[in-house]
């Protein structure tokens, strides 16, 4: 009987040749080979072995197979030790594919690919007859190959493994009968013939049985030439195919179940790939291209059974949380440091000046705890949306849970950006100890607007092209603050840049698509960076900014709080905001779920319409960027800006008060002159009130942002006590100085904010009362309230702790009795309460069921069962409580915010007094005056000076001081010419500047000053083209003088400087000719027109009562310039040629001429 050596088992087996159409023996039973002690090996063959010392008897048929050529050592096939001989090499080269090389068998003709991949399973009776003769065994080979093989399945099996299948009581094999038939239909599909030649032929291999075993030849298991490529992906379905080999009379039963084992192993591993290479797309956060090249070999390796996955328990929780918040940088909670994964790792590394490293399958970086906040606002400075990651379960109470051998759980508990950067992780009041200068790490911006901007074609009255309807809410979540408004825009897009350079947001809520118009607006605003000051930008779907999506969002969301008549008031009102208002609030509402952050929005009475042309001075962002009134043109910061003249608060809050007063001069002369009136009472006021009011001032902290943190729920119990603490003390100090305010002070608006600030104060004293301030400095939740009758939790819980704690202090006398010894103590060490310590020289006498906790050279530490077990409770009753107090706390932040807006009303009236007494300071510089404001149109300026240009030369070099004199009555128009340097564009500011001083409320540098109330001022200044807008410098001048015509009014200031120059000479007399007289004529608005155009100056001689001719004075030996009335045509050019240090030799010939 011949042997077959098993490449899959590494094991040799028999099997009995049968003819063709002979049923098998009853005998004939599956059953593993007999195992000869070898490693699995994954190449599955059936090698025929030639067993040269006892041939097997010949077949019923007659044929033989064993081999009479002799054996020697040497043929080997793919690393499997063979005996040598023909049937070997057949073996081999069924195995290889290849042409044998010479001899024998090696000059047949190429073994056919079928009879390669049936090699695997099946074994030929077809024999190969040894002769002398090469040629002779060339022509037996043809012959067997040319004539149908007989069948030889199923094979009989040797005595010696069938009795092992008898004692493994394996199943028989089925009847052939039916599987007969089957193969007569498929061989007649096929067209094959049932003929054979007698006793050479064997039937044609199922088709059905090829196409399996052409899937199963995929398999890495049944490949040993190489392993599959580990990109090659399992397409076709093995199990379906599979299903139909028991069904093929060529397939025998050992071979189905070999391969059945196959198919089951190898489709589980393809599982376990598919699920850790689709399940986890690591491409979308990888670390790197070396961390992911090397996930994806990770993720090619098969899954044993001891490991499903690639991705340690850790990584797996990063991955859920990333894909969740894919644009965000988390932070994740590990222990006692945050980590940082994958490309998160990266930026922290690049960013924070950190270490990152590879760890498993992603980089990984990590910072302290208690450097939390200083690494998270450094990331938001640099535009980065940042979540934090924190631990939601103890030690303790995950050791009793469901869950206790499993990772611990974890949760997004907060999400920042420049907009929300509210909290206690991030805010450093709570901080106030630590070695790190708050104002180092980031910037204190007096404003952190979140703009969102929405476009409404539909609304649009005026049909020009670019024109657009737009809405915008602006929303300041660290102060509450929710500005709003509507309007129509030119393709320009003035009035949109106007709001952004009034709010200066610091991070742009916008849809997917605006128009070009507008988006080649917001690319020019968010340009310009300065530092870390660069605006964020965040785009949602356009859908949420669809009318009837966010109709229904708001609807919604005001309808939940909606209980009464005033509800629906606020849902009416809400209604009747135009449409692109509705959109952007819908849109905002939406992005602040995100951070928790919605609540400010729930109170719509709070809302305030940015643009109120009945109330403040129209200022447009042309004119704050050409007066230079918030920062200057040279390096885009404040200091030589008007602001940074005028800023000497005291407090945060009015620093931002102060900077709103700037951009928004009032129209109404009441208001103003209430202002005036306080700060003169402040500048000559010999009462010490005004000094106490402003020592306390003086350390205030940033109540306005600690309020809105304790609005949301953000603060800690560090911040709490300190803006409550800080409130409570301004409400006694205020409450003390009140009979000294209503006899000396004199001013309605000081009278009114300082009196009220204590009532408004007044809720603050319970609540300070009822936290303990020990345990809040220290954030000590637990022993946080001083009275528990208020929280009958809390005291329900102490009690449970008490009295476990009081039963392990029982034990102790039970602890003595059994040590002998009745002095024993409990001692704690390194946090471990209630241990009993013992000499090393005594721990024969500890109990055996004792456990050891720890231990030094003198002595050893032990708990008893009794303690063992109760300390463990009582661990998890103190877990418990903390977690029964962190609930409470947000229950009383919540009572304690019913009193914001009040709290909030006495911070505004602060900041007030504030800005007061900061203008005070600017009048005591020196030359400032009070100046007369009156409704009747004039500007009459006597020695004005311009206000930063007079601060920044100092005392030695003093600023020229010039006069105006503009009146609707006389002369409202100035045509300024002179020669270049001379002053001229510092002249025109300098009248705008104080123009807006005097309406804000302040004095002016002036000896005296007569203003009258002006609805807007507008500029048309410097000569530049505009790279972003695709401008020319002439475009850019038409556009900015095209939108000054269309608004100015007769109660304007407008100022003109050089127009025309982006031009030829006579196309730009024509176009400053055209347009100064169109404001004499028709705006009738008090203007200033500076030119280099005589013709321009001609004009005098037609508008003689409305128009004034004024050049800028100049000696050659003297840099002073000073204003005086005419027209001077002999300039000094020649002056400043020679300052810019241009060689006189160039100009040798017209200096003579000249």
């Amino acid at each position: 009987m011949p042997m077959f050596w098993d490449t899959a088992t590494m094991q040799f087996s028999e099997r009995a040749m049968t003819a063709a159409g002979t049923p098998p023996s009853p005998l004939v039973k599956t059953e593993r080979a007999v195992k000869i002690g070898a490693k699995l090996w994954p190449p599955r063959r059936l090698v025929p072995i030639c067993a040269g010392e006892a041939p097997p008897p010949a077949p019923a048929h007659g044929r033989v197979t064993a081999c009479s050529r002799p054996q020697t050592p040497g043929n080997r096939g793919r690393g499997l030790a063979l005996p040598a001989g023909p049937c070997s090499r057949a073996a081999i080269l069924a195995m290889s594919r290849r042409k044998p090389a010479s001899g024998g068998l090696a000059a047949s003709s190429p073994v056919p690919a079928r009879q390669a991949v049936l090699s695997r399973f099946f074994q030929s009776t077809g024999s190969l007859k040894s002769t002398s003769s090469p040629t002779g065994a060339t022509d037996q080979v043809d012959r067997d190959a040319a004539a149908p093989p007989a069948s030889t399945f199923p094979p009989q099996l040797p005595p010696l493994v069938a009795t092992q299948i008898d004692r493994s009581k394996k199943r028989p094999l089925e009847n052939d009968g039916p599987v007969k038939k089957k193969v007569k239909k498929a061989q007649q599909k096929e067209g094959g013939s049932d003929l054979g030649m007698s006793g050479n032929s064997e039937p044609k291999k199922c088709l059905r049985t090829r196409n399996v075993l052409k899937s199963l030849e995929k398999l890495k298991e049944f490949c040993c030439d190489s392993a599959l490529p580990q990109s090659r992906v399992q397409t076709e379905s093995l199990q379906e195919r599979f299903a139909v080999l028991p069904k093929c009379t060529d397939f025998d039963d050992i071979s189905l179940l070999r391969a059945k084992n196959a198919v089951s192993s190898e489709d589980l591993k393809c599982q376990n790939k598919q699920k850790d290479t689709t399940l986890f797309d690591v491409s979308q956060f990888g670390s790197s291209n070396t961390s992911h090249e090397n996930l994806q070999k990770t993720a090619s390796k098969p899954a044993n059974k001891r490991s499903k996955s690639i991705y340690t328990p850790l990584e797996l929780q990063y991955i859920e949380m990333k894909q969740q918040h894919k644009d965000a940088v988390l932070c994740v909670e590990c222990g006692y440091k945050y980590r940082f994964f994958g490309e998160d790792a990266e930026i922290a590394a690049r960013e924070l000046n950190i270490y990152c490293h590879l760890d498993h399958n992603f980089m990984t970086a990590s910072i302290p705890t208690h450097r939390l906040f200083v690494h998270v606002r450094r990331l938001v400075a640099k535009g980065y949306k940042v979540g934090v990651v924190k631990q939601t379960e103890t030690a303790a109470l995950k050791a009793i849970g469901d869950n206790r051998s499993s990772l611990f759980s974890r949760k997004l508990t907060a999400l920042y950006t420049k907009s929300t950067l509210i909290g206690e992780d991030v805010n450093p009041l709570i901080k106030l100890d630590d070695a790190v200068n708050v104002d180092e790490i980031m910037t204190d911006t007096s404003t952190s607007y979140l703009l969102c901007i929405s476009e409404n074609k539909e609304n649009v009255r005026d049909k020009k092209k670019g024109n657009v309807f737009i809405g915008i809410v602006g929303v300041q979540p660290a102060t509450g603050e929710v500005v709003f408004d509507s309007f129509q825009d030119s393709a320009a897009r003035s009035e949109l840049e106007t709001r952004i350079s009034n709010l200066q947001p610091v991070e742009l809520l916008l849809p997917s698509a605006l128009s070009e118009q507008t988006e080649m607006l917001i690319h020019r605003a968010t340009s310009v960076s300065v530092q870390d000051d660069r605006i964020r930008v965040e785009r949602m779907d356009n859908i949420y900014f669809e009318y009837s999506h966010a109709f229904q969002a708001v609807t919604e969301f005001y309808a939940k709080d909606t209980v009464d008549i005033k509800g629906s008031q606020i849902i009416s009102g809400i209604v009747n905001l135009e449409k692109p208002v509705i959109c952007s609030l819908a849109a905002i509402i939406k992005y602040l779920k995100e951070f928790n952050l919605e609540k400010m929005l729930s109170k719509p009475e709070n809302f305030k319409q940015l643009s109120s042309k009945m109330e403040f001075m129209t200022i447009n962002g042309t004119t704050l960027r050409n007066l230079e009134i918030l920062q200057n043109q040279t390096d885009m910061k404040t200091k030589g800006s008007l602001l940074w003249v005028l800023d000497h608060t005291k407090t945060s809050f009015g620093r931002r008060k102060l900077k709103k007063w700037v951009t928004q001069p009032l129209l109404k002369l009441r208001e103003i002159n209430a202002r005036l009136d306080a700060v003169s009472e402040v500048l000559h006021s010999e009462s010490s009130v005004f000094g106490q009011i402003e020592n306390h001032l003086r350390k205030l902290p940033d109540i306005e942002r600690g309020l809105c943190s304790i609005y949301h729920k953000k603060c800690s119990t560090q911040e709490f006590f300190l803006i409550v603490k800080t409130l409570y003390h301004l409400k006694s100090e205020f409450q003390a100085i009140i009979p000294a305010v209503n006899s000396h002070v004199q001013s309605d608006l000081l009278r009114t904010v300082i009196l009220e600030i204590p009532e408004l104060l007044s809720p603050v004293e319970h609540y300070l009362k009822i936290l303990n301030e020990q345990a809040a400095k220290v954030g000590d939740k637990t022993e946080l309230f001083k009275d528990l009758s208020d929280f009958p939790l809390i005291k329900k819980r102490k009690d449970e702790i008490q009295g476990v704690s009081d039963k392990i202090r029982m034990h102790l006398q039970e602890i003595r009795k059994i040590l002998k010894n009745p002095s024993a103590q409990y001692v704690t060490v390194s946090g471990q309460e209630f241990m009993i310590e013992i000499k090393n020289s005594a721990v024969s006498c500890i109990p055996t069921d004792w456990v050891k906790v720890g231990s030094t050279k003198a002595v050893s530490r032990f708990h008893s069962p009794f303690v063992v077990e109760n300390y463990r409770h009582l661990n998890q009753l103190r877990e418990q409580l903390v977690l029964d107090c962190s609930a409470e706390w947000l229950d009383f932040l919540e009572k304690f915010s019913e009193h914001y807006h009040y709290l909030c009303k006495a911070v505004h009236h602060l900041a007030t007094v504030d800005c007061i007494f900061s203008l005070a300071k600017v009048a005591k510089q020196g030359d400032y005056c009070r100046p007369t404001v009156q409704e009747e149109r004039k500007i009459i300026i006597k020695n004005g000076r311009h206000p930063v240009i007079d601060v920044l030369l100092g005392e030695q070099d003093q600023y020229v001081p010039n006069s105006t004199d503009l009146s609707e009555d006389s002369e409202r128009v100035m045509i300024i010419t002179g020669p270049n340097m001379g002053g001229k564009s510092s002249y025109i500011k300098q009248v705008a500047l104080i123009t807006i001083m005097a309406q804000i409320g302040s004095y002016v540098p002036a000896e005296e000053a007569t203003i009258g109330i002006v609805d807007g001022i507008f500029t048309r200044m410097g000569a530049a083209d505009n790279i972003y807008k695709g401008r020319s410098t002439f475009m850019e001048e038409l556009t900015d003088t095209a939108e000054i015509i269309r608004k100015a009014t007769s109660q304007s200031l407008v100022i003109l400087d050089e127009l025309g120059r982006g031009t030829s000479t006579h196309d730009g007399i024509a176009i400053a000719y055209a347009t100064l007289e169109y404001f004499i004529r028709d705006v009738k608005s008090l203007t200033l027109f500076v030119t280099h155009y005589p013709p321009v100056c001609e004009l005098e001689k037609n508008y003689s009562h409305q128009v004034g001719n004024y050049h800028m004075g100049f000696l050659v030996s003297e840099d002073e310039s000073k204003l005086d009335p005419g027209i001077k045509y002999s300039y000094s050019w020649y002056k400043y040629w020679f300052s810019c240090l241009i060689p006189q030799s160039l100009l040798e010939h017209e200096l003579t001429a000249y």
